[in-house]
């Protein structure tokens, strides 16, 4: 059996940015986001953004990584790659020059040739029509909307003036509202606002032109609101054809929200008119260890199962601290795109349909954890990525250990690094990018991370679980598999080394598998109340679980949305569509198992 986890086990690009009018000090984080993934002469290929290459798989398990062999714009971003005839064609972002399209009929042999552009354009995709025709999407902004066109095949010149395609429709998409959980965030807009215009006001006339926002105070000040205006970025075009039928799809609202997501419009033509699927949104995954599940890319593999992949986030050292994430997706029978993020970031057998249960429960929520030194250790077994425990940075053997309570068949340990807040002098030897407003490096340093992970019955001998001393690769979410499972309760993680030489730093020590009890009762008593048009509160009777699935949708047997919820038995929901029925089931689970509900009216 084949399993993964997400955020997906590769190893995440550094980066080293700095704006230009902030702190004489560079942000060090990891980052890869706005996923394209293609399957290209029998071989997957993914490209993510800031990643200086791209990765290659035969199984879309385990993931190799190649540099470019020739030169291309990997400061751009939103790589977008497509199958095209004998072609795997690349192209990126770039708002302020002409962007070139390139091609190449075998990336791992052959350099990308380059066409050159003829327009400027952010968040690309390509698609080829089954008449051989070329269409081409873009757009990332919150005041204009997405575009599409047809280009020539062979200048990849547009062939006529743009369409205007999708637009944010706020008022009545409650998925594309900004802020956490869609809440409109307490802040003082106008004084940010203002902060930000004297900030730009200081540079020269002529980078502040460059930088797109004009000369003039008024021009500025009218660019800035419109950027930090609560308009949601609509972003990150995708298009699939499926049975005749063109579903393009878009990211909203913003990236480095919980509730970054997917929606989905419907044509029976590349360029419309679309409308709006009545499964929106998309791909959407609001609660859990990491969240967030939009700008992607949706693929039929070579068995003709459905996948999609897409940005999540962490924005903890940075805004663009982000991972991927990949789930199994797919068109139902009334021709609704449909994608699987229930328990969306526990360990997911491969070879299972959409929507079956997990293969294993959660052992290791609010477990016991000491440590050898540091802080936050009680952060190791909280379910969020965002946190964190970090050693003393004279600790060279740090460990810390886990407590389950009570022995437990362990059949699979995602191991969760972070960079804590880190903040290290630049490597040397890098070329860079330098934009009017920020510099930026990305460093792919062969600085490994080294650990080793141990397990015990009785907290006094532990055997080996995994041995990775000697590691090479530097996986901040590497999953361990046990298919034969082992019984244990405790489990020990010693950190020998981090990139960076930085001081031990563990996001998460996720144990899957059963322990002995029974399965939790139903959820029986659940109150919903709806506020306004697009929000509503749930409430329900707790039970003896550890957590709880709870799931939506627009009809009764069409809940294809869901969002974990831990610690609580209460959650709100902001997605809803206005004007439309929708439905909800709430599942209750625990180490030994999952009790379905039963199904509800969420609201008429």
């Amino acid at each position: 059996m084949k399993y993964y986890c997400n955020p997906m086990n590769i190893e995440y690009t550094y980066q080293f940015q700095r704006y230009l009018q902030g702190p004489e000090e560079y942000s060090v984080f990891r980052e890869a986001a706005d996923p394209s993934l293609a399957c290209f002469k029998g071989l997957y290929y993914l490209f993510p953004s800031m990643t200086n290459g791209f990765f290659t798989s035969r199984e879309m398990i385990e993931w190799d990584f190649h540099a470019f062999l020739s030169e291309m714009p990997v400061y751009d971003y939103a790589p977008d790659v497509r199958t095209v005839g004998d072609y795997l064609y690349f192209c990126a972002s770039n708002g302020d020059r002409n962007c070139s399209f390139y091609r190449t009929k075998d990336p791992l042999t052959e350099p990308f040739e380059e066409i050159p552009g003829s327009f400027p354009f952010w968040d690309p995709n390509l698609f080829e029509d089954e008449d051989g025709k070329i269409y081409f999407y873009w757009g990332c902004s919150n005041n204009n909307p997405i575009y599409g066109v047809e280009l020539d095949p062979g200048t990849m010149e547009p062939m006529s003036a743009p369409a205007t395609l999708i637009d944010s429709m706020t008022s009545e998409k409650g998925y594309e509202r900004l802020g956490e959980d869609h809440e409109k965030p307490d802040t003082d807009k106008e004084a940010e606002i203002e902060s930000t215009v004297t900030m730009l006001m200081g540079l020269p006339a002529e980078e502040r032109e460059k930088m797109g926002y004009g000369s003039t105070l008024e021009e500025v000040r009218e660019k800035v609101s419109g950027f930090m205006s609560d308009r949601p970025f609509i972003e990150g075009p995708w298009m699939t054809k499926y049975s005749g039928k063109y579903y393009l799809q878009y990211a909203v609202p913003g990236t480095e929200l919980n509730i970054y997501g997917d929606g989905c419009y419907v044509g029976d033509n590349p360029l419309g008119p679309f409308v709006p699927a009545k499964n929106n949104p998309y791909s959407y995954h609001p609660g859990g260890f990491i969240t967030g599940a939009g700008h992607g890319s949706t693929l039929l593999d070579k068995a003709g199962h459905g996948w999609h992949i897409s940005t999540m986030r962490i924005s903890c050292n940075h805004m663009f601290e982000r991972r991927l994430g990949l789930w199994k997706a797919g068109v139902d029978a009334e021709g609704e795109l449909y994608c699987d993020q229930a328990y969306g970031d526990w360990p997911v057998n491969a070879a299972t349909a959409a929507f079956s249960k997990p293969d294993f429960m959660l052992l290791s929520y609010k477990a016991g954890v000491k440590a050898s030194s540091g802080t936050g250790q009680e952060y190791v077994t909280d379910e969020d990525i965002r946190t964190w425990w970090e050693a003393d940075p004279s600790d060279k053997n740090a460990w810390v250990e886990v407590d389950l309570g009570q022995e437990c068949d362990i059949y699979a340990v995602q191991v969760n690094f972070a960079d804590g807040m880190l903040k290290t002098e630049l490597p040397e030897g890098l070329e860079g990018m330098q934009s009017a407003y920020e510099t930026r490096y990305m460093a792919r340093i062969k600085q490994p991370t080294r650990w080793l992970l141990e397990y015990s019955a009785d907290g006094e001998t532990f055997e080996v679980m995994e041995d990775k001393e000697n590691a090479e690769t530097s996986l901040p979410h590497d999953l361990v598999i046990i298919e034969a499972g082992i019984r244990g309760r405790y489990l020990r993680l010693t950190v020998l080394e981090q990139p960076f030489r930085q001081a031990a730093c563990v996001s998460g020590i996720r144990v899957f598998g059963f322990s002995e009890g029974n399965l939790p009762e139903r959820v029986e008593e659940v109150i919903c109340e709806k506020t306004g048009d697009l929000d509503v509160g749930i409430k329900w009777q707790g039970v003896d679980a550890v957590g709880y699935e709870v799931y939506w949708g627009y009809a009764p047997d069409k809940l294809y949305h869901s969002k974990e919820v831990l610690g609580q038995e209460h959650t709100k929901i902001g997605a809803f569509i206005k004007g439309q029925k929708a439905w909800g089931r709430i599942d209750a689970f625990n180490r030994c198992g999952i009790t379905e509900g039963a199904v509800f009216e969420l609201y008429e």
